[in-house]
Order: C-alpha cells, then structure tokens, then sequence
C-alpha cells in the first residue's frame, strides 16, 4: 500500500499500530514537507513488505555501530535524488532511522535518528548520542542525532 504523505493535514495512515501515532505521523509529515519544498517530491511510504530491500539495506548500515533495534517496522521509504539515495525506516515505537548515502565515491554519507514528540530515549542510544532538539509546527519536538558512515555499503 503505497501512501503520499500529507504534510498539509496529518494523518495517521500505516502508523496505526503505533501507541505514538499522532507523533509518528508529524515526524513523517514534516520529512514530507522538507523533500517538497527542497525537491518538489512527493513523500512516499510503503510497508516493508513492499520495499523488500529498504530495511536490510538500512540494517546493514546500523551494523557499522553495531546497533540492532528490536521495535516493528511500519513504514519505509527509499528514493535518488541529485545522486544522494534517502532511506528512511518509521519504528512503532516513535523512532525514525534515515540513511543519507551519496552514491558517487567521497560524497556524504550519513544515519540521523529522530525521536517522535513525547517517547523516552531507546536504550540503544543511552551513553552513546547526544540528542538536538528542534521545533515543528507538524511535529512538535523532534529530538535528533546523527552518525557519519564510514563504511561502503551499495
């Protein structure tokens, strides 16, 4: 089931599941926004099921920091744009994993994390990121962090 995000409305389609759904769906929304108003994109989301090679792909990189999250996947997006692949993963826990992979050699490569409005810091953070916080009008407070891929994943 592919979904075009809403920026202008929120809504919670694919995120059901999640007991932050509201907040998920802001976070998602407002990353909608930044591609439609930087690139003129239209955000799109899928299941997991129906972008196979997202999550592994995704995974592979967390491996670099030895980072393994337990929590359900409900939505992925993957699209190239000016040469840099965007990967994005939506946790039911209020988390969302970017991967920014530029695809020609010695271009930018990097893993942001945001935490959905009103979700503690996952364990898997705790001593090891230092969280920025941002306002959103979409989606609250995102607090965010970040990490610099070193490895050659594609």
């Amino acid at each position: 089931m592919v979904y075009t995000v809403n920026f202008k409305n929120v809504e919670t389609v694919g995120l059901e599941e999640s007991p932050v759904a509201d907040a998920l769906a802001g976070l998602r929304a407002n990353e909608a926004r930044y591609f439609w108003n930087k690139y003129k994109l239209d955000y799109q989301v899928y299941t997991p099921e129906e972008k196979l090679e997202v999550l592994p792909f995704i995974e592979k990189v967390l491996a670099e920091r030895e980072m393994v999250f337990p929590y359900k996947a409900l939505n992925v997006a993957q699209f190239e744009v000016d040469g840099v692949l965007w990967s994005y993963v939506y946790y039911e826990n209020g988390l969302s994993v970017n991967v920014l992979y530029t695809l020609e050699e010695g271009g930018k490569r990097a893993v942001g994390f945001k935490l959905s409005n009103g979700i503690d810091i996952p364990k898997e953070f705790e001593g090891r990121f230092k969280f920025a916080r941002q306002r959103s009008k979409l989606a609250g407070e995102i607090r965010g962090t970040f990490f610099v891929v070193k490895g050659t994943y594609l």
